[in-house]
């Protein structure tokens, strides 16, 4: 196929050598499978943040670090400099997630190269050797769906032992490769120390994965892993192979009210977000 105009820098510096078809388009980016060499990839393309609310961006990049105070203060003000730099922080923030999480032995594609807004990676296959399908698009029988939350309770464990909570694990950013699932889109990755919305985010995550896996076999939706493994990880003693019960008996405090809308708000921009997703796909 013609190269798209955001490739062709990347075809010009040798770093892939031909695009062979678009592999998929959502609200955050643009995917494409690449040769380079004898190897197949995947180029992810980041679009513009036009979709992304200003209260959800500051909830994720709460307390990321920028390269200088003059970016901070630039972002602060919204000036164009400031939202070019906080569109390429953002961007950033996904690469250096992956590099992190690929170390820490977590199942995520392996960042092969960042350059000019295109993040190569390692292209995901499924035992017939295509592109893996997302999970949203995998019907699964309820010792599949046992196994694989199993697995991805594993994954969110070992992400939050390296500091890092993905922020919007769902079917949608998992894929079902030959292996197994892999976890995708980390722009939004969150620090699980430094950031205020870390519990919140986290609960959310593994509650997703409940709720999608549940449908398959009823009886995970009683299952209580997230509060489990906060509660693990902040007395400090989480760690990968950490055994889980899926039970949790913790202390009643007050109800935080604005938290609780702050998640019903988060929900509904959720579900109109999963039925966008939806209509793309179809």
């Amino acid at each position: 196929m013609k190269a798209p105009q955001r490739l062709r820098s990347l075809l010009e510096e040798g770093l892939i050598d031909a695009v062979v078809r678009q592999l998929m388009s959502g609200k955050e980016a643009m995917v494409y499978v690449v040769r380079c060499g004898d190897e197949t990839r995947c180029a992810k393309v980041y679009k513009e943040a036009t979709r992304r609310s200003f209260r959800q961006a500051v909830d994720y990049t709460e307390n990321r670090k920028v390269k200088n105070t003059r970016q901070a203060r630039a972002m602060a003000k919204g000036t164009r400099f400031g939202r070019q730099a906080q569109e390429a922080a953002w961007q950033s923030a996904e690469v250096d997630a992956l590099y992190r999480l690929a170390a820490a032995g977590v199942r995520v594609p392996k960042p092969l190269n960042f350059h000019d807004g295109v993040l190569l990676m390692e292209l995901m296959v499924d035992a017939n050797g295509d592109a893996a399908p997302r999970l949203n698009d995998i019907a699964l029988n309820a010792d599949e769906a046992r196994t694989h939350h199993a697995t991805l309770i594993g994954e969110v464990v070992r992400m939050l032992c390296a500091g890092v909570i993905h922020g919007d694990l769902s079917e949608f950013n998992i894929l079902l490769a030959a292996d197994g699932p892999v976890i995708i889109d980390l722009p939004q990755a969150v620090d699980a120390a430094g950031n205020n919305h870390a519990q919140r985010m986290l609960l959310r995550d593994v509650a997703n994965l409940r709720s999608f896996f549940g449908r398959f076999a009823p009886e995970l939706l009683t299952a209580q892993f997230g509060p489990e493994i906060w509660e693990l990880y902040t007395r400090g003693v989480l760690q990968p192979t950490t055994p889980l019960t899926g039970r949790f008996h913790g202390v009643l405090r007050p109800v935080d009210v604005e938290g609780v809308l702050r998640v019903v708000d988060d929900a509904r921009a959720e579900e109109k977000a999963r039925l966008l997703r939806m209509q793309i796909a179809t």
